[in-house]
């Protein structure tokens, strides 16, 4: 849930790019980068030796030589954000310092299952079984903890040789054995689904004197929710090495759901939901195709739910300066002077993501985060509004402007907590910038996951919901993309006007569907919708999961 500028500054999902700007800044977060004005700094940084000396640095780094585009947007963004390029090109080549962590003994856990031995009952009957070869899954029974303790719940990890990821399972209030299973994922990249389970639809939230109060709007009130931890080194997982981009997370998370599953073959038969918010509309299309891909499985996968995602750049970056400057229903945050800078600032952008969709390159991509969150983020940010609710100015600083999330990581690290849950590191943290940086200095930021979708759209179908006062994955992109989307329906579903989503007879937003694909904007919400709107928030979901806009 956060995003980083100059390259990560986009969400509280989305969070921290620009290496150091993060979408989400955690598509959200806003760092120093996002604060870097263009042509600030000196002569001798914008003199062109400077950027042939980083040319020269991106070669060695390179596999392959750079194409005449990829040179000539680095040349720029080394022209005109120097301290943004450098520090890419040397946080790329520095690396990465594990999370520190003890693994606690098998004896600390319930009960502990042997992939390999699952790998062998399941052979033939599951495609991509032998993925399970190396991994365990150890698993706790958490109690005593004041967190919905009238439903069954299993936390612990699934451990895939030297990557270690955390979950925590609530069973649904209603009725567990027919009611669906949901799993939820927050986005960054870099931010803890715990973040989920305590400030937006889990069972419970974490007050100001760390103490646990009941969520009466949690989504587990009629379906089953598992919360994951990924990528590694997000929230209570961890790893020796660390996953730099989406794809190879869909590959883990095709893992822990087939264990999952087969552990607890009791949830295996209803039908499976994927959602999640932010970076998560990168994951989600990615992980959803991971798992239809695999025809003989026994994940029962039947929908899945994008809420204020980044999904297709391109169209996204777009509304950025007309959500900044008073036309997606809000008042305006920027002067217009500033309004026409971004818009003559857009379209570097779009031939910079252009760049970055025609070759999918790390080298194309990751200048296009930079220049784009700089450019197209960074007037917003400087001005101390929240980017994730455009209604008022950010209040905590020190945690993405939410000071809701210090009081989750100061319940997470309790001792007793992180006995009972059996987590393994040292220290949870809600945000891993140093993930975020990862996944935006490999280039995955800006790649097109839109892609995925027309695809998906042939098998199961896709809800794409947004808060309407958050700014860094706002709700006029999310509309706009959905509508821009080449696939067999879009004439059809483009020709379909918006109408009153309500309840309680109230109207509570906007919504339309056709075919597999539905679009909701909800009124007064913002980055994190089940937070600002946790009554209306849940009815979309229950009347998602029941089927009533795609049976």
């Amino acid at each position: 849930m956060k995003l980083t500028t100059a390259a990560t500054t986009a969400s509280l999902a989305l969070s921290a790019s620009a290496a150091l700007t993060p979408p989400q800044i955690p598509l959200g977060h806003t760092n120093r980068l996002a604060h870097q004005h263009p042509h600030s700094s000196s002569s001798s940084s914008r003199n062109p030796s400077s950027a042939a000396h980083l040319l020269s640095s991106i070669a060695a780094l390179s596999d392959t030589p750079l194409s005449d585009a990829a040179a000539a947007d680095w040349s720029f963004v080394a022209t005109h954000y120097p301290q943004d390029a450098v520090e890419a090109v040397q946080a790329r080549a520095r690396g990465y310092a594990p999370k520190k962590a003890k693994r606690r003994s098998d004896s600390e856990y319930d009960f502990v299952v042997d992939g390999a031995e699952r790998m062998k009952a399941l052979d033939g009957r599951v495609d991509g079984a032998d993925k399970l070869k190396g991994t365990r899954l150890r698993v706790k029974k958490p109690n005593g903890l004041g967190v919905d303790e009238g439903v069954k719940q299993y936390s612990g990890y699934l451990d895939v040789e030297e990557k270690h990821f955390f979950f925590w399972f609530f069973e649904s209030r209603n009725d567990p054995k027919n009611d669906p299973v949901i799993l939820w994922l927050n986005g960054g990249p870099g931010c803890s689904s715990m973040t989920g389970l305590f400030m937006e639809l889990g069972p419970a939230s974490i007050n100001s004197k760390i103490k646990v109060v009941e969520n009466p709007h949690s989504w587990n009130s009629n379906a089953s929710v598992i919360f994951l931890d990924q990528p590694v080194n997000v929230g209570y997982s961890y790893s020796d090495s660390p996953v730099s981009s989406t794809q190879a997370a869909g590959k883990d998370v095709y893992a822990f759901l087939t264990m999952f599953f087969d552990t607890f073959p009791e949830y295996a038969k209803q039908d499976f939901h994927i959602t999640g918010e932010s970076y998560a509309g990168h994951y989600i299309p990615q992980f959803a195709a991971e798992i239809l891909k695999h025809k003989e499985r026994n994940i029962n996968l039947k929908s899945v739910a994008i809420g204020n995602g980044l999904t297709d750049g391109l169209t996204q970056y777009k509304y950025y300066r007309p959500m900044a400057c008073g036309e997606g229903g809000y008042p305006a945050v920027l002067k217009p002077s500033e309004c026409d800078a971004m818009d003559n600032a857009y379209p570097r952008c779009a031939s910079m993501i252009e760049n970055c969709y025609k070759s999918e390159s790390v080298w194309s991509c990751v200048p296009a985060s930079i220049y784009c969150n700089n450019a197209m983020i960074g007037p917003y940010q400087r001005t101390g509004v929240n980017v994730y609710d455009i209604r008022g100015p950010c209040q905590d600083d020190n945690n993405l402007c939410y000071s809701e999330l210090g009081w989750i990581s100061d319940y997470l690290n309790k001792k007793e907590v992180m006995e009972a849950l059996g987590a393994d590191v040292n220290e949870y943290e809600s945000c891993n910038f140093d993930i975020n940086r990862n996944f935006l200095l490999h280039g995955d930021w800006m790649l097109p996951f839109h892609k995925f979708v027309p695809e998906l759209l042939k098998e199961i179908p896709v809800l794409i919901y947004a808060g309407d006062a958050d700014y860094i994955c706002n709700h006029l992109g999310n509309h706009a993309w959905t509508e821009a989307l080449e696939w067999s329906g879009k004439s059809d579903y483009n020709k379909v006007e918006l109408e009153k989503f309500l309840v309680g007879g109230e109207e509570a937003g906007l919504m339309k569907h056709h075919g597999n694909f539905s679009y909701v904007r909800l009124y007064q919400a913002g980055h994190m919708v089940p937070y600002d709107q946790p009554e209306s928030s849940l009815e979309m979901v229950r009347r998602w999961v029941g089927g009533m806009w795609w049976k």
